[in-house]
C-alpha cells in the first residue's frame, strides 16, 4: 500500500469517510501549522488560533461520514477558520457595546443618582433661607415662586400696592442671593 503522506487530499478524504485515523493524522500534520498561523494573524491571539484550529478538526472528524469535499480540502479547512475568526470578532464586538452600554448605563445612574442627591440637598438648603425670610417677604416671594402670580395678583391677593411687592421681591431675591450664592440662585430660583 502507498505511503499515507504521499496520498493526495480527495484519496485522504475517501480514507477518512471510512474512518482511516490515519488519513486525519495527515490531514492535521498537513494544515495545522498552516490554519494557526492564518488564524493567528487575522487575531493576534495564539489562544484563539489554536482554539479555532482545533475546533475546525473535530468539526471534520465528527463529520467525516457526511463529508460532502466540494472545493479543494485547503479551501474547505481555510474558509471554516475563516469563519470561525468572524464568529469570534462578531462575538468580541457584540460583548465590547454590551460592556460599553452596561458602563454608560451605570455611569448614567450614578450621575442620575448623584444629580438627585445634590438636587435635594440644594432644594433643602433654599427651603430653608426661604423659611427665615421675613413673614410677609416670604410670603410674596412663595406666591410668586409657587403659585406664578404678577406683582398685580399678589398685591390683590395680600392688600399690598404693587410697589410693596416688587420691594418685597428684591429684597427677598438680594438676601437669598447673599446666602445661597449665585450659582444656586441662577439654578433653582430663575
Amino acid at each position: 500500500m502507498q505511503l499515507i503522506s504521499n496520498l493526495d487530499d480527495f484519496e485522504l478524504m475517501t480514507l477518512l469517510k471510512a474512518d482511516n485515523e490515519l488519513a486525519f493524522g495527515e490531514i492535521f500534520k498537513r494544515f495545522d501549522s498552516l490554519l494557526y498561523i492564518y488564524a493567528y494573524k487575522k487575531l493576534q491571539n495564539s489562544e484563539e488560533a489554536k482554539d479555532i484550529v482545533q475546533e475546525v478538526f473535530v468539526h471534520l472528524w465528527r463529520n467525516r461520514k457526511d463529508f460532502e469535499l466540494k472545493t479543494t480540502l485547503p479551501g474547505y479547512l481555510y474558509k471554516a477558520v475563516l469563519n470561525k475568526i468572524l464568529n469570534v470578532i462578531a462575538r468580541k464586538q457584540s460583548e465590547t457595546k454590551y460592556i460599553s452600554s452596561l458602563q454608560h448605563a451605570i455611569d448614567s445612574d450614578a450621575l442620575s443618582a448623584d444629580f438627585l442627591i445634590r438636587e435635594k440637598d440644594i432644594t433643602i438648603l433654599i427651603e430653608r433661607e426661604i423659611a427665615a425670610l421675613p413673614p410677609k417677604m416670604r410670603e410674596v416671594f412663595e406666591l410668586r415662586k409657587n403659585q406664578y402670580l404678577s406683582n398685580r395678583e399678589i398685591a390683590q391677593q395680600l392688600g399690598i400696592s404693587e410697589q410693596t411687592v416688587e420691594t418685597h421681591m428684591k429684597r427677598a431675591l438680594k438676601i437669598l442671593r447673599t446666602k445661597l450664592g449665585i450659582l444656586i440662585y441662577f439654578c433653582h430660583i430663575l
